[in-house]
C-alpha cells in the first residue's frame, strides 16, 4: 500500500519489492498492489472496455502487467485508489522510447462505497474476490463480452483469448464441466502473479531483508550495465552492438552517461527495487532524456477534469526478471496522474505512461 498523502510535503520515496504471496490475499478485497495475473479490480461497475485495453499499434488485447495501490489519505474520495498498467506482448509494437504499445487506467473509491466494507479486511480470514457486474474474460479478467459458442458457460474478451484456452477448456466444453476461472493460466496471456511490498526508501547500502532468490540474476545486470558503461557505451537489458551505442560515448568523458551513473549508483542501494513511488517528483531516469525521450517533453492533461498531471511512479528495469518473457524490455516506465486525482464521473481514467531506454530510435 502507498499512503502518499505527505509525499508532496516531505518528498518521501517509497520502494517496491516484488514477493511470492497466497494467491488469495492479491484478491480485490484486500486492495493488493501487485504484478501479473489478473486485475484485481477496484470499481467493479465502469471497468475498461475491451477497446480500452486494445494496442493501439495492433487491435490485439493488451496484457494485464500490474496496478499499483495509492490512496490519497487527505481526499475522502481517494480512500481507495488504484493505478493499473498494462502493455502489448507483440514485439513488432515496442519500440525505443514509445510507450504506445502501454496503458495507464486509474480508478477510486470513497471509504463507504458500494462494493466494499469500510472495516479493513482481516487477512487471517480468507475472503472471496468481489465480483464485477459485467461479464469477464475468463483468461485475462478483463471484461468479456463473447461467449463460448458450444457450452455457454464462459467469457472471452477476443477470439484470440479464446484460441489461447481451448486447449484446456476443449474437454470441460464437451462434457459440460466446469473450470474454476482463477485456476486459468495461460503463460502466453497473463504474467506470473507476486506481490509488490512497498516500504519507505531508507537508502541503506545492504538491503538484506528484500534479497530473493533472482537477486544475483539482478545484480549480474547492474554489472552488465556497469561493463557497458566503463565501455564508454550502454545498452538495454541484453547488450546491444556496439555501433547501435555509440551515441552514447561522451566526447568529452570517459565514462557512461551521467543519468545512468546516477540511476545505477541509486539502484544499487536497494538492488531488488521494481519500483520507485514519488509522486509530485520526478523521475529517476535511466539516461539522457536528450538523447532518448527529447528535453521537451510534453504531458498531456487529464482527460477527464483537463487538469495538469504529474509525475506519480516509475517502473524499474528489475521487474522484467519477473515476467518470464525475453521480448519485453525497458528502461523505465515513468508513469504521470491527474494532479487532481479528480473523481471519474464515468469510467477508469486514463493515465500517461513515458517509457525510456537506453537507445533512441535512430540509433536502432
Amino acid at each position: 500500500m502507498c499512503s502518499n498523502a505527505s509525499h508532496e510535503h516531505e518528498h518521501q520515496i517509497d520502494l517496491g519489492f516484488a514477493e511470492e504471496c497466497e494467491p488469495n490475499l492479491l484478491r480485490n478485497v484486500y486492495f493488493p498492489s501487485k504484478i501479473g495475473g489478473k486485475p484485481a479490480w477496484l470499481d467493479l461497475e465502469k471497468i475498461p472496455s475491451t477497446d480500452d485495453l486494445k494496442c493501439k499499434k495492433c487491435g490485439a488485447p493488451q496484457s494485464f502487467l500490474c496496478q499499483i495501490y495509492a490512496p490519497i489519505e487527505e481526499k475522502p474520495e481517494c480512500f481507495h485508489r488504484t493505478i493499473y498498467i498494462f502493455i502489448c506482448r507483440e514485439p513488432s509494437c515496442s519500440a525505443p522510447n514509445s510507450a504506445e504499445n502501454f496503458s495507464a487506467f486509474r480508478s477510486q473509491l470513497p471509504r463507504q462505497n458500494q462494493f466494499y466494507s469500510a472495516i479493513p479486511p482481516n487477512e487471517d480470514e480468507e475472503l472471496p474476490a468481489v465480483e464485477p457486474s459485467c461479464r469477464i474474460c475468463s483468461v485475462c479478467g478483463c471484461r468479456g463480452n463473447s461467449v463460448c459458442s458450444r457450452c455457454k458457460g464462459i467469457n472471452y474478451c477476443s477470439a484470440k483469448h479464446q484460441r489461447a484456452h481451448w486447449p484446456q477448456h476443449k474437454v470441460p466444453c464437451r462434457s459440460g464441466d466446469t473450470i474454476p476461472t482463477e485456476n486459468i493460466n495461460i503463460p502466453t496471456v497473463s504474467f506470473p502473479e507476486f506481490e509488490v511490498v512497498i516500504e519507505a526508501d531508507t537508502s541503506i547500502a545492504d538491503q538484506c531483508d528484500h534479497c530473493t532468490d533472482d537477486e544475483a540474476t539482478e545484480q549480474s545486470r547492474l554489472d552488465e550495465f556497469q561493463k557497458l558503461a566503463d565501455e564508454g557505451k550502454t545498452g538495454t537489458m541484453d547488450e546491444i552492438p556496439e555501433s547501435e551505442l555509440s551515441k552514447y560515448a561522451t566526447e568529452d568523458d570517459e565514462n557512461a552517461d551521467i543519468s545512468f551513473r546516477h540511476f545505477k549508483e541509486q539502484v544499487a542501494k536497494n538492488p531488488s527495487q521494481i519500483l520507485r513511488y514519488d509522486i509530485g517528483g520526478e523521475p529517476l531516469w535511466i539516461a539522457d532524456t536528450a538523447k532518448t525521450i527529447g528535453t521537451n517533453i510534453q504531458i498531456p492533461p487529464c482527460p477527464n477534469c483537463s487538469a495538469a498531471r504529474h509525475f506519480e511512479f516509475q517502473i524499474m528495469p528489475q521487474m522484467l526478471n519477473y515476467l518470464k518473457d525475453d521480448v519485453i524490455d525497458w528502461g523505465v516506465l515513468a508513469v504521470y496522474s491527474c494532479k487532481n486525482s479528480c473523481q471519474p464521473s464515468t469510467e477508469y481514467v486514463r493515465e500517461f505512461i513515458i517509457k525510456q531506454d537506453i537507445i533512441s530510435e535512430e540509433n536502432k
